[in-house]
């Protein structure tokens, strides 16, 4: 059996909440002989996949007993059930993509907001091919894993579809100066990212800020994260964090409220959109 993918976790953890005070067996007694404890709390527990019309039938049975179940909220945990089962276009690459990357490109594909801080590097959705593969092997730890970076600049540059596609996804990112300050032996690199920046900062959907190197001390030197946004449902909402050599996903709703908290004090923090514009600019005159 595959282990449990955060998609399936956040369907579960919303199913478990819509139960509320109710057991299992209770459910499963209500349900007329549909469900059976057993598959109950393999679906709660994230340890099988769930199947839409099992979702839908719960969220009938959840609805006459009185539990908010609008349809906005039918729509996403459908979506959440519909997607974990599809082949996206990154199946193709499983050879090289680990589970809880192939979790983070579903994610972007459903998500409708993205709120990103970076410490040291640009954003993935907003990198260069070169940028991304000079990054990647400057990171790689592994022989195993310089073998494979075409393929994962090929993945990085296709996942930044969702930006473009006919209704985007909204990325509000914020970059610490020194990221953009980076230098390469590779002619170029720098300027044709930072021209990049420019160029995506003007979409309606992209907001870029930059943190200056000499802002005080803040939240944001504890490590780089992302909040993957899910629309009203923010309790589907997750954290993502990248390190060396591995990466998590919060889904603790305290923990992604403080994820938000330490972001929104960051964006307070960081030049303006306008400003961090002009900055690029300046910075990449020297690139």
């Amino acid at each position: 059996m595959s282990a449990p993918t955060v998609r399936r976790r956040r369907l579960g953890a919303k199913l478990r909440a819509l139960r509320g005070e109710l057991t299992l067996e209770e459910v499963a007694e209500r349900s007329a002989g549909r469900f059976v404890y057993s598959k109950l709390s393999r679906i709660e527990t994230a340890r099988s996949a769930a199947k839409s019309r099992d979702v839908d039938a719960l969220l009938d049975l959840y609805a006459t007993l009185g539990r908010d179940v609008s349809d906005e909220l039918r729509a996403a945990l459908l979506t959440l059930t519909k997607e974990g089962a599809q082949r996206g276009w990154w199946h193709s690459y499983r050879g090289v993509l680990t589970p809880v990357y192939e979790d983070l490109i579903s994610l972007e594909a459903e998500a409708e907001s993205i709120s990103s801080w970076q410490l040291g590097v640009i954003p993935g959705l907003l990198q260069t091919g070169e940028y991304a593969r000079e990054l990647m092997r400057a990171m790689a730890m592994s022989e195993a894993i310089e073998a494979r970076v075409d393929a994962l600049v090929e993945v990085r540059l296709a996942r930044q579809a969702v930006l473009t596609r006919e209704t985007p996804l909204n990325l509000w990112a914020i970059i610490a100066e020194q990221a953009l300050r980076s230098t390469s032996d590779v002619d170029g690199l720098m300027h044709d990212q930072l021209g990049r920046l420019v160029a995506m900062g003007r979409r309606p959907n992209v907001n870029i800020q930059v943190l200056p190197a000499d802002a005080p001390l803040h939240v944001g030197q504890l490590g780089s994260f992302t909040v993957l946004g899910f629309g009203p449902h923010a309790d589907l909402d997750v954290v993502h964090t990248e390190g060396l050599t591995s990466a998590l996903y919060v889904e603790e709703q305290d923990q992604i409220t403080a994820h938000r908290d330490a972001w929104q004090r960051l964006t307070s923090a960081a030049l303006s959109v306008e400003a961090s514009a002009e900055l690029i600019t300046k910075i990449r005159k020297n690139a």
